[in-house]
């Protein structure tokens, strides 16, 4: 299947920015491939750098050979994964005719909020941001930064009111993780959720919960 034949619906962007949170990134991309969705991933410098200190993974900077080397790791079909340089403005993701209608920033750094905030544009990541808000798409921020300054709430307020959903990195405790993946699952199943891609991560509320004693 080429690229232009997955509907929009299968279609997703995936962008690293420069905050902690790479086991979110990669559980995330795992998930999507696995359930047959198109990824066009575009991956900061800085995410590069966080991957490298959090993962020991270091991604080659060319995108042919980072697609080559995750659509191996993921078993990925051909072209199912697209990945783009941080200036490759004719890359589909830069427009409005050629975007997917849904982005998910996991992790997305305060730096890239405040851009996207501002309507910068200076890379493809935030260019690719606003062609989703401006086409009225659904984009997902996953900030991951504590504690958040006034001016961080600011800028998420301001993206949360132009329907920017901001999911904060907090997984919860009430499915009883036992390990880091356990918590991992826990966000990359709320992401999932929001994009409507089937997942079974992480029991939903109401079912398979221990009842509390005496109930």
């Amino acid at each position: 299947m080429s690229a232009h034949k997955y509907p929009r619906h299968r279609q997703v962007t995936l962008a690293l920015s420069g905050a902690s949170g790479a086991p979110y990134a990669l559980a995330l991309l795992g998930r999507l491939l696995a359930a047959g969705m198109q990824v066009h991933l575009l991956v900061s410098s800085a995410a590069r750098v966080v991957l490298a200190t959090e993962e020991g993974e270091q991604w080659p900077g060319k995108p042919d050979a980072l697609a080559a080397l995750l659509s191996e790791r993921y078993q990925a079909a051909p072209e199912q994964l697209q990945v783009y340089g941080k200036e490759e403005w004719f890359s589909p993701v830069a427009s409005g005719s050629g975007a997917p209608r849904r982005m998910v920033i996991c992790p997305c750094s305060m730096g890239t909020v405040a851009s996207i905030a501002s309507g910068a544009s200076d890379n493809l990541i935030e260019r690719a941001a606003d062609v989703v808000i401006k086409e009225k798409g659904q984009l997902i921020l996953v900030p991951r930064e504590s504690p958040f300054s006034a001016l961080h709430l600011e800028n998420l307020l301001k993206l949360a009111n132009l329907g920017v959903t901001i999911m904060p990195a907090s997984p919860g405790f009430y499915h009883q993780p036992r390990t880091i993946a356990d918590l991992v699952d826990f966000m990359v199943a709320r992401i999932l959720d929001h994009l409507d891609v089937d997942q079974e991560l992480v029991p939903r509320w109401g079912y398979g919960q221990k009842k509390q004693p005496g109930a």
